[in-house]
């Protein structure tokens, strides 16, 4: 499934190491020279990525394999914005704290577009720019947090598997057992595989 909606990937999804400044979260922080890395790389830390027909999804049969060979029953979709999200900018700041998951976080731009920030294997930022049409999966136990760019704007779909369970848990959670198996499978091998749906 993971090799599967691949086509024009690159067009909604790409990914750089960042720099350290503290400016605005919003903008792209490239490094100088740019760092642009390979969707492949991404691969290696266990996130799993398509690009689907987010103009038709309510009939994409693309995403009703990868739902169905996934597991992902639950589904609902969020507008990120000033306008439609209250308490936007403690939301926003919320989002941004470096947090895990216990379980996956599956995320599928329907329209507008954000950052998703992850860590690499020797701890470094990597930004990931999602743009509609862009489906991204963080395995459970990666630290990342997640902004919208300076266009302040994203429709995102939320899958899950069963019951949704949203909690957080900012960094430092070492300890829990979807973090081990994550540094365990993806950190200490080098990241050769997609971690298993929870």
């Amino acid at each position: 499934m993971e090799n599967q909606f691949q086509d024009g990937k690159e067009e909604v999804i790409e990914a750089w190491y960042m720099d350290d400044s503290e400016e605005d979260q919003r903008l792209p922080h490239h490094r100088e020279p740019k760092e642009f890395i390979p969707l492949s790389k991404l691969s290696e830390l266990g996130i799993l990525s398509w690009r689907l027909n987010a103009d038709d999804w309510e009939n994409d049969e693309n995403l009703k394999k990868i739902r169905e060979a996934r597991g992902y029953s639950y589904m609902d979709i969020c507008d990120v914005c000033p306008e439609k999200l209250p308490n936007y900018e403690a939301k926003l700041k919320n989002f941004f704290e470096e947090h895990l998951h216990t379980d996956e976080e599956i995320r599928y731009c329907l329209e507008g577009s954000g950052y998703f920030d992850v860590r690499d294997q020797n701890d470094q930022w990597i930004r990931v720019a999602v743009k509609k049409g862009g489906m991204i999966v963080l395995p459970a136990g990666m630290y990342h947090r997640f902004t919208l760019d300076s266009d302040n704007y994203i429709k995102a779909m939320r899958l899950f598997v069963g019951e949704p369970v949203w909690t957080p848990y900012n960094r430092p959670h070492d300890h829990l057992p979807a973090r081990k198996e994550y540094v365990e499978k993806i950190i200490n091998r080098g990241g050769t595989q997609a971690v298993e749906a929870r």
